[in-house]
């Protein structure tokens, strides 16, 4: 069964390269290029696993998770938090809102492919 992945980054060239490297592995992917519009994108599928970016305008990543955490529809969705953040206090508050792991920017495909095969099952 393919897996959907929601994407989430204000960096197109980010998420164009989390896009290509998940569909390479048969993931479908949907980019989103904010947490506001990725709230709309939830609503229109059942997601096995959403990956944001941190810092983004309109809403940030720890907002998103904590939207995400609030639908019943996707309460148990794992989310991975995708940033060039390594702070521990901002790790601590990606947890807090309901994140289910962390990757550091620049992210190595095959650590990230290991990670994201673990989340969606």
């Amino acid at each position: 069964m393919v897996k959907n992945i929601l994407v989430v980054d204000d960096s197109q060239a980010i998420r164009q390269s989390l896009g290509f490297v998940l569909k390479q592995v048969g993931y479908e992917v949907v980019l989103a290029s904010d947490g506001l519009e990725a709230t709309k994108l939830l609503e229109m599928a059942d997601w096995d696993l959403v990956i944001s970016d941190l810092n983004m305008p309109q809403m940030d990543g720890i907002g998103l998770t904590r939207h995400i955490r609030q639908s019943p529809r996707h309460k148990f969705t794992p989310i991975l938090i995708l940033t060039t953040e390594s702070q521990l206090d901002m790790m601590q508050a990606g947890k807090a809102a309901g994140a289910t792991g962390w990757i550091v920017k620049p992210f190595v495909a095959d650590k990230l492919l290991e990670v994201v095969k673990k989340l969606s099952g």
